[in-house]
């Protein structure tokens, strides 16, 4: 500041009103050293809980927010967790475009926020080397194919990598995933038990747990109830082509009288093919979709949905990260000690640990076959024949 601006009168563009107040600030606050700030406010140490409390109430007050750098420099943590889906590799995708996946992000996004950490959502390539120019404690991938070579490098250089999805062969810390065995034989049995006789597939190429476990489960169901398969596939992250395969699923000689769709917009995509066909859902046919979206409660009619409880995976898959990044147990049953990385584990260590979550099946209209109409006469006066 120059003598002439001194001279002016101005007030100092900084106040100590505006400072960020320091741990220095809260010790004095509350009338305890430094490192019992940092202790209650990291959980560590032995300290009253009442201390602990008063700490914490204290750095509330006044609005103390640990600084990230302090921590970097403590910990060697950069407090940065990555989120990312690799399974359409170089092809163009937009993942937080389809329902599932974005209620999945945003779950996880407030669970990193809740533990003091931020998620950076990054693209499975770029021609910028963005994977190394960002400092990640650890990273979430989404329904990682076999051999997937990010995770793999991921892991070889020691930073916990936790997948939303089965990993196959990929050496991955630890993994959430749904039974989607059981729910595919659940809906096939639904549908079969609401009167349909040739059940037919809309499914995907690629090579995703989720893709390969469920078609796998209604090519099973079919050989052991005896039906021939009648499926169809496309590749998922282009959604003109799955409205086209929905087409020729209809335009099939054998064409089937249900059908289950795995991905987000098939319950549209084949109630627009049915209706070029002139066929009734679900007098003529019986539908399902796999989707978190709320638009099939108002379709006409109302599209059957199986929920993968998007928002329940996304904060279990970054609580196991955090826990694997800071070896803490928070009390979800996994063998903390199994979740570091290969340079950190035994060699007896084991297959990664696995958590399955529940899905929902919300049947609506679309899969229920209507009831016959019954005419019913009113009745007749007394002595009319």
């Amino acid at each position: 500041m120059t003598a002439a601006a001194n001279q002016s009168g101005r007030r100092p563009t900084t106040s100590r009103r505006l400072e960020r107040a320091g741990i220095r600030d809260v010790a004095a606050a509350a009338g305890v050293s430094i490192t019992t700030v940092s202790d209650a406010l990291n959980g560590k140490g032995r300290l009253p809980d009442e201390t602990r409390s008063r700490v914490r109430e204290v750095a509330e007050r006044l609005g103390y927010r640990p600084s990230a750098a302090a921590r970097t420099l403590r910990t060697g943590r950069s407090g940065l967790i990555g989120l990312t889906v690799t399974t359409y590799g170089e092809e163009p995708f937009t993942f937080t475009e389809f329902a599932y996946f974005a209620e999945m992000a945003r779950a996880a996004t407030s669970a990193a926020l809740s533990r003091g950490y931020a998620l950076v959502v990054l693209p499975a390539s770029s021609r910028h080397d963005v994977w190394g120019n960002i400092a990640l404690d650890g990273t979430v991938v989404i329904d990682p194919p076999d051999q997937d070579p990010l995770v793999s490098e991921l892991y070889r250089s020691g930073v916990p990598v936790v997948s939303d999805g089965k990993p196959g062969n990929c050496p991955v810390t630890a993994w959430v995933d749904n039974d989607h065995e059981a729910a595919v034989l659940n809906i096939l049995d639904h549908l079969s038990e609401a009167g349909a006789r040739r059940i037919g597939l809309l499914t995907g190429t690629s090579t995703d747990t989720y893709t390969r476990l469920s078609t796998e489960a209604y090519l099973d169901w079919c050989r052991r109830v005896g039906q021939e398969p009648v499926y169809e596939t496309y590749p998922a992250h282009d959604p003109a082509a799955g409205a086209v395969a929905a087409d020729r699923l209809l335009a099939r000689p054998d064409r089937p009288d249900a059908v289950y769709g795995l991905f987000d917009p098939n319950g549209t995509d084949l109630l627009a093919a049915a209706r070029r066909y002139g066929m009734r859902v679900p007098d003529d046919l019986l539908l399902v979709c796999c989707s978190e979206s709320d638009v099939y409660a108002g379709t006409e009619p109302p599209i059957t949905t199986l929920s993968l409880k998007p928002r329940r995976i996304g904060t279990t898959v970054v609580n196991l990260l955090i826990d694997a990044i800071e070896g803490v147990d928070s009390g979800t049953g996994v063998d903390v000690g199994r979740l570091f990385p290969p340079r950190f584990r035994t060699a007896s260590a084991g297959p990664p640990p696995g958590t399955l979550m529940p899905t929902e099946l919300i049947v609506r209209a679309s899969s229920q076959r209507r009831s016959p109409r019954t005419t019913v006469s009113p009745p007749r006066p007394p002595g009319e024949v």
